[in-house]
């Protein structure tokens, strides 16, 4: 899986570093959550899963990237399950 960072600065050090640690919190979450409805149909592997991880809004959300066949299915449950609780 992929995350795509939106931010309104430049990348500094601080930045960066909470960038770094939003993701390792983030990323075990997403894992847990794609396994639950897509591990047959992906066989584990998510890698073709993107993320848009907005620091301005504080948000997360599927990238256009992901295939759609994928987005729509776990699409309402992302946003009650994973962007409810991101970047807070």
């Amino acid at each position: 899986m992929k995350f795509n960072w939106i931010l309104s600065n430049e990348l500094d050090e601080s930045i960066r570093r909470y960038c770094i640690e939003l993701e390792y919190q983030l990323r075990p979450k997403i894992t847990k959550f794609l396994m639950a409805r897509l591990e047959n149909e992906c066989n584990g592997d998510f890698s073709c899963f993107h993320f848009d991880v907005d620091l301005i809004t504080k948000n997360i959300t599927i990238s256009p990237e992901t295939p759609a066949r994928f987005s729509r299915r776990i699409e309402g449950d992302f946003e009650k399950e994973i962007n409810t609780f991101c970047c807070t």
